[in-house]
């Protein structure tokens, strides 16, 4: 597939997939943006008290049996709900989230819904299109059952909505799901803002600290930073031997969240027309050689249509506990 050079995300191209066909969208003008993303950044202040606790009605849905349902979303013309389950010693089976089947249709089809935003040409107006994000976005608290042990680091979910994909073009340009188990805090992701660095234009000083090195143990040797840093996320370091970079169409594929030199989620990446497929598979994670938190961690991602409640799950399972290693110099 060519240098790890080569796969670097150039700016040109970022500009030139976020353009878009042409739209004549209202532009809101500056201050209403930048109310909009206060209310937003105080939402996130108050999801984070939710993801501290959890959020869950401790009702089990019966699909499949033990299944623990957490907080929901409006997402399509259905819902997303976060869920967990756990074996009889209390171990955690999976964590995921479970799409009823009306969610996938009716999806938003603009470029964004208007959050993190950043006025590149300083004209004192947002551009949709060009200055915001190229996402939909929703943050959705784990049941109370499993975001409150301290032993299980993933505390809540933050799913998006690409209805145009995103860089690089030719490989993530499809419209596409990404599942974000986050470990780090909501209130950390949410400060990661938007600015002219990086080919997803986060603060040029927050896009430095997001490409700092891992410590060589605490990752897969197979995953690579193309300095994909994205406000409200944080660095994303991509696995090069995967289809979609090897002729192959994207279906799904599997990244690791980065900042500051530690991993800050797992995130299933996956084709609204994959999850249409109705498949019933699971795939073995490439897990990183040691951890820095100890606690459980997945060794799989599965996604499942389940014809009986007709509904798909993206969740993450085989669960084993890990204990914490010093960390080893970068590579």
């Amino acid at each position: 597939m060519g240098s790890e050079k080569s796969m670097k995300y150039s700016s040109s191209e970022s500009e030139r997939h976020r353009r878009g066909s042409p739209r004549n969208a209202a532009r809101p003008s500056m201050t209403r943006r930048l109310l909009e993303d206060c209310n937003l950044r105080k939402a996130a202040l108050l999801f984070s008290a939710l993801a501290i606790v959890g959020c869950s009605d401790n009702k089990q849905t019966g699909a499949p049996t033990g299944r623990l349902l957490g907080a929901d979303s409006s997402v399509g013309k259905g819902t997303v709900s976060s869920y967990a389950e756990f074996d009889k010693s209390g171990a955690p089976k999976a964590i995921g989230i479970v799409f009823k089947a009306g969610a996938l249709d009716g999806l938003p089809s603009a470029h964004s819904d208007g959050h993190h935003c950043f006025d590149q040409n300083k004209d004192g107006k947002i551009d949709l299109e060009k200055e915001c994000f190229g996402s939909h976005e929703w943050v959705i608290p784990l049941p109370t059952e499993a975001a409150r042990r301290s032993e299980i680091p993933f505390k809540w979910v933050g799913l998006n909505w690409n209805p145009h994909g995103h860089i690089p073009p030719g490989v993530y340009d499809l419209p596409h799901f990404d599942v974000h188990f986050y470990i780090e805090p909501i209130e950390k992701i949410f400060a990661i803002a938007p600015g002219p660095c990086g080919p997803e234009f986060v603060r040029c000083d927050q896009f430095k600290i997001a490409t700092k090195p891992l410590p060589s143990n605490y990752m897969h040797a197979d995953f690579k930073s193309v300095d994909a840093v994205a406000p409200a996320m944080g660095n994303h370091l991509i696995d090069l031997t995967s289809p979609e970079f090897n002729k192959k169409k994207f279906t799904r594929t599997w990244i690791y969240g980065v900042y500051d030199g530690r991993i800050t989620f797992y995130e299933e990446m996956l084709t609204r027309e994959y999850l249409l497929s109705q498949p019933a598979t699971c795939f073995p994670l490439k897990s990183p050689p040691a951890v820095g938190v100890k606690g459980y961690y997945p060794t799989q991602s599965c996604i499942r249509y389940l014809a009986q409640a007709n509904e798909y799950t993206v969740s993450i399972e085989g669960f084993v506990l890990r204990e914490a290693s010093a960390p080893q110099p970068p590579s």
